[in-house]
């Protein structure tokens, strides 16, 4: 697991986690007891997970647990112990925090990026609060595993920036999403940190593209009021 802990400016703390396959399978099709016994050991607080559709569709969590299962690929909250969830195995996982007292994550896909998810996102952060945005962007498949169509590397070049243009291991036209994704929140004002590691091939997490698991790994975050 990839752990950061960010303080905010009203004393409480953000918890960012990002899970590997040690950490249990977080895909929603799962038998219910198993995902909420891995729900529970990564957060004890209630989940708003979400049914992905690589938009830019964005929920508002106003007390733990709500909206959990909304069709959108994002969502924000500035309640305490609402535990923000998204699903992925090759997608980039976005999680964002706004110092003076907001979370969001972010479901990135280059569908989704390309829609503006992360824009969305970001706006209704700062719609609620004032202050810095960090993002941290988490495991995803990477350049070198991302064989992607002439046409549709096109369309993703023309909104995330010729950054997204990249080879395979063996030469062939690839996207580099992660690199698209951190040039859209610097654009967005957003300071990020990566801390991806491809998905396909360095092992520990899952993958759809390159073995099409079944199984998808989860980037989380919550508000923790002190003690």
């Amino acid at each position: 697991m990839i752990r950061f802990d960010v303080g905010l400016s009203d004393g409480r703390q953000a918890r960012v986690r990002f899970s590997d396959l040690a950490d249990g399978d977080f895909a929603t099709s799962s038998s219910d007891p198993l995902l909420t016994t891995v729900r529970a050991r990564l957060s004890p607080y209630p989940w708003t997970w979400l049914r992905q559709v690589h938009g830019a569709g964005v929920v508002v969590v106003k007390h733990p647990g709500a909206l959990a299962g909304s069709t959108a690929d994002a969502a924000v909250t500035d309640v305490s112990n609402a535990t923000l969830a998204v699903q992925t195995a090759d997608c980039v996982p976005v999680i964002l925090v706004g110092i003076d007292g907001i979370v969001g994550a972010a479901h990135a896909g280059w569908r989704g990026a390309v829609a503006g998810v992360l824009d969305a996102a970001v706006a209704a952060m700062r719609a609620r609060v004032s202050g810095p945005v960090e993002a941290f962007v988490g495991p995803a498949i990477g350049p070198e595993c991302y064989e992607f169509g002439a046409s549709d590397l096109d369309e993703v070049s023309s909104s995330l920036g010729a950054v997204v243009r990249s080879r395979t291991g063996t030469g062939q036209p690839a996207l580099d999403l992660v690199s698209g994704v951190m040039r859209r929140l610097e654009t967005l004002g957003v300071t990020a940190t990566n801390v991806s590691k491809c998905t396909a091939c360095e092992g520990g997490w899952n993958s759809h593209r390159a073995r099409r698991d079944r199984g998808r790994q989860v980037g989380a975050v919550w508000i923790e009021a002190p003690e």
